[in-house]
């Protein structure tokens, strides 16, 4: 059903904390990918980079369908900036310490925090798609499609990897690489199902 009384003003500010999300996901890509020692996983965020360069453009495409700036600033989007740089930040300050296994863990938590924001963001735009006019609805809703698979990924398969490092740091027996990306799983469902999974491998 769609709903007249959608924020224009929140639809629009999402849609540029949505940009900035993305933006930063390339800084952080690109640190992290430094941090990364494990072979299989820097394949893994190598193909994620380009992925998020590629969602960059999609949301400023978007924003300019919709007569909106891109380079508009706006409060959320100053505080996703100030998010984002710190998460680099974070990675390169585990970078200057002593234990790169250590690093590569810090930098795979600093991910699964930046794609837990970006994960929201194209789940809430698929929710206005569906209540936006028509012109609009379209346009999101193609751009959702793209992304949102992809987002997915992004978030279960490095929670993961997150997970199976600790795990291995711990002493413990890991599945690496985890069973999220052995099974490509794309949904929150399967994700616990792939969890759940690991205690017959490890």
């Amino acid at each position: 059903m769609k709903n007249n009384t959608l924020s224009t003003s929140h639809v629009t500010e999402l849609l540029y904390q949505a940009l900035e999300t993305e933006k930063g996901g390339v800084q952080i890509y690109t640190t992290a990918l430094r941090c990364a020692l494990n072979e299989d996983l820097k394949k893994e965020w190598t193909e994620y980079l380009e992925q998020t360069k590629t969602h960059v453009q999609i949301v400023t495409d978007v924003l300019k369908g919709m007569t909106l700036d891109p380079e508009t600033e706006t409060p959320g989007r100053k505080i996703v900036r100030h998010i984002g740089d710190s998460l680099v930040q974070a990675m390169e300050m585990a970078l200057r310490g002593p234990d790169l296994a250590a690093a590569q863990i810090v930098a795979a938590e600093c991910v699964t925090l930046a794609e837990t924001k970006d994960h929201l963001n194209w789940g809430l735009i698929g929710e206005i798609a569906k209540n936006a006019g028509s012109d609009e609805a379209e346009l999101l809703q193609q751009a959702h499609d793209k992304v949102e698979p992809e987002e997915d990924e992004h978030l279960y398969h490095t929670s993961g990897w997150t997970r199976e490092l600790w795990i291995e740091a711990l002493g413990m027996p890991a599945v690496l690489p985890p069973p999220e990306e052995e099974q490509d799983v794309e949904t929150a469902i399967e994700a616990a199902q792939a969890k759940k999974s690991r205690a017959k491998k490890a």
